[in-house]
């Protein structure tokens, strides 16, 4: 999957380089290469999104 980023007349490459990086964190690209480096067991990937579940609910009911 490509991204790409056009140029406007008259834009600086920081706001380029800005674009870029927004489209990049909205695709999630980073997070699932960061998954897909390693193998994982199914039941260690179980174990990490039930652990994952555990923190979330945690903080749900301390902000209540």
């Amino acid at each position: 999957m490509a991204i790409i980023v056009k140029a406007q007349p008259g834009e600086s490459t920081d706001q380029i380089i800005k674009k870029f990086k927004k489209l990049v964190l909205q695709d999630q690209l980073l997070t699932q290469l960061k998954e897909k480096e390693f193998y994982k067991k199914p039941a260690i990937r179980k174990k990490e999104k039930m652990a994952e579940l555990r923190r979330r609910r945690k903080h749900h009911l301390k902000r209540k």
